[in-house]
């Protein structure tokens, strides 16, 4: 069993990150990180991403080993500047026009337009007829800016990077020592927008179908009792979709917050197995039940936050988008340590049972 770590014992508090993915909407996640990065009493003791959120584990990763904290606050800067960068719609809205009133309903609306189209397209077209070169962009951005041999031997906290393996769906999670570029870009494969990446032989898409983020790596081999998901996936509407593309867009919501919820839903049930069981000085005949018992779970969401925003958003990404979710990310995470930062190594502030009607 991992000996605990608590504030008096040390200076820092390792906890452990699981970062969920969402398209564009991972630069609120960004926010988060940038916020949590300037709280010098946290440390990152291991990170499980998926998607969106592979991308920002990977920048914070290689960004700590270029320059500590702020190495990272300027790698994950440096990503998302180069996302919005290489935006179709950066054309639309260069440096100089940026928030100009009397052009954004203009922008606004070829915006909506293209993703109007897009919606409606997608479900006909195939990547491999409308992209038969692969082309991809991320690509390209994370080649201009992570260094992926500093990942690989950061020794400032535990990847996890989860992928869907396309011949079984089963998830597929590439670890920290292996990580390359390819690894992250499967982890991102939507299915109608890229061909599967192959890697080894093997095709993999988006991670948020099987581990949205998959949090069993980083209790089985984090020695943090203290747990923080950042989920971007909305979890509730209130008003059910009619048209066909928001039908779509809702199912594919529910579809990369299932894994999730199903991974919660097993942590819980397994606690309460325990909790049956548990007596005074008891001795656990499996480590592992002794790190379930003593995980602390907090979540930061984006429900209030991204409220206002729809699904289709996540394909957007100019740079005046991005830094909006940014503003939002950090905000939210600003809030949430004022309210929650002291329970952070003292107990959890997301309570499994309720969330999970067990």
């Amino acid at each position: 069993m991992r000996k605990k770590t608590s504030t008096s014992e040390a200076a820092c508090l390792p906890i452990d990150l699981a970062l969920q993915g969402g398209g564009s909407h991972g630069a609120y996640t960004w926010g988060v990180l940038d916020r949590l990065l300037e709280e010098e009493r946290l440390e990152f003791a291991g990170i499980s991403g998926t998607s969106a959120g592979a991308m920002n584990a990977v920048a914070l990763a290689a960004g700590l080993m270029e320059g500590g904290r702020e190495g990272a606050r300027a790698t994950l800067r440096r990503f998302w500047t180069q996302v919005g960068a290489h935006s179709p719609f950066a054309a639309l809205q260069p440096w100089w026009l940026a928030g100009n009133p009397w052009l954004e309903p203009w922008q606004q609306w070829a915006r909506e337009t293209t993703s109007w189209w897009s919606r409606q397209a997608k479900p006909a077209l195939s990547p491999y007829g409308f992209n038969p070169l692969n082309l991809n962009p991320l690509r390209r951005i994370l080649d201009n800016t992570i260094d992926f041999d500093r990942v690989r031997t950061c020794h400032k906290t535990r990847l996890f990077i989860s992928a869907t393996q396309v011949s079984t769906g089963e998830l597929r999670v590439f670890r920290q020592n292996e990580l390359t570029a390819d690894m992250v870009l499967a982890s991102a494969c939507l299915p109608l927008l890229f061909q599967a990446v192959e890697i080894n032989g093997e095709a993999y898409w988006d991670g948020g179908y099987a581990g949205n983020p998959s949090l069993l790596p980083l209790i089985q081999e984090s020695p943090a009792d203290d747990l923080l998901l950042v989920q971007i996936n909305p979890r509730r509407r209130d008003d059910a979709p009619r048209q066909s593309p928001d039908i779509l867009d809702r199912i594919n919501e529910i579809t990369f917050n299932a894994s999730l919820l199903k991974e919660l839903r097993s942590l819980q049930l397994l606690k309460n197995l325990i909790a049956e069981d548990e007596t005074p000085d008891h001795t656990y005949r499996n480590p592992l039940y002794a790190r379930v018992q003593a995980l602390r779970v907090h979540r930061i969401d984006a429900d209030e936050a991204l409220r206002d925003l729809g699904a289709s958003t996540k394909l957007r990404t100019d740079a005046l988008f991005l830094n909006q979710l940014f503003e939002r990310g950090r905000a939210t995470a600003h809030a949430w340590l004022a309210q929650h930062g002291a329970d952070l190594g003292q107990r959890a502030t997301l309570n499994l049972q309720q969330e999970c009607q067990l």
